[in-house]
């Protein structure tokens, strides 16, 4: 089995529809996938009615969170997407995409970039607007040559120029959350230094603890040393090591099932949700 937990679409800064993204899934050979867009389910409707025969799918998003002035992203599977308390703290997240993008963009203008929050909007169509969004404004423009290069400090990383915090989940708060709900929680890319500060991993420690259930070991942002690095701890700490390729369609370089997850490790997230079950596509 080739099993792929973690997918963006054009519900939040993925270039593919719900519906091409599980199709293209089922075309890279894949017969698991998460749809995990950010602080949403709102494309798992349309990628469930376009499943393809002999492709599952798994329900998830990605939950923005900050401890201690750094922003991290959990991975949520399986969850019931009704729970009320869940849903209301998605939407706060989601309320705050906007202005907080909005800010991003007058920082930008401040520096002299000739960004238009119009232009970012165009981008973002009816997807919860994001920073790949405003990186892709900016590659159009000539200031950076790929999406991946406005996640610096120049410009759009934790701690760069034109960066806008947002409303973000406390990550135990999260855990807390997405259990009652009666899912699983995977930090998602702990070690992706590139993209900006991370947690010590005395909090991923903390973390585990309270309830966190895996890590995302196998990553493009994760170097080889680190991929060894946190396979260890997550053994030490009793998680679970996920692999997954982080795709955005043409947004990033990466392919779908660039990196996958092993399927004991599937089947371990699968018995230990309650909140909603993986779909097989029935093809018709």
């Amino acid at each position: 089995m080739r099993i792929d937990l973690h997918t963006h679409s054009t519900a939040s800064d993925g270039t593919d529809t719900p519906a091409e993204l599980v199709r293209n899934a089922a075309a890279a050979g894949l017969d698991v996938v998460a749809l995990t867009d950010h602080d949403t389910v709102g494309g798992y409707a349309e990628a469930r009615a376009a499943l393809p025969g002999g492709l599952t799918l798994v329900t998830g998003a990605e939950l923005s969170c900050r401890i201690d002035g750094v922003s991290l992203h959990m991975l949520a599977y399986l969850f019931d997407p009704e729970e009320p308390e869940l849903a209301r703290e998605r939407e706060l997240v989601r309320d705050d995409r906007v202005p907080r993008a909005q800010g991003m963009v007058a920082k930008l203008r401040d520096l002299g970039v000739p960004v238009t929050w119009e232009q970012v909007a165009r981008i973002a169509g009816d997807g919860a607007v994001g920073r790949p969004h405003i990186a892709t404004a900016l590659v159009d423009l000539g200031l950076v040559p790929t999406v991946s290069d406005a996640f610096t400090s120049e410009w759009l990383a934790n701690d760069g120029r034109a960066y806008v915090e947002k409303h973000e989940l406390d990550p135990f708060d999260a855990i807390r959350l997405v259990k009652a709900a009666g899912g699983v929680t995977v930090f998602a890319h702990p070690l992706a230094v590139k993209r900006g500060s991370c947690v010590p991993e005395s909090v991923i420690a903390e973390l585990a603890a309270a309830g966190l259930d895996g890590i995302e070991v196998d990553h493009m942002d994760h170097d080889a040393p680190t991929r060894a690095r946190l396979r260890g701890m997550a053994a030490d700490l009793g998680l679970l090591a996920t692999g997954s390729s982080d795709y955005h369609g043409s947004r990033k370089t990466c392919r779908l099932g660039e990196y996958t997850t092993d399927p004991e490790i599937y089947g371990e997230i699968v018995r230990r949700a309650t909140g909603a079950f993986p779909v097989p596509g029935t093809g018709g």
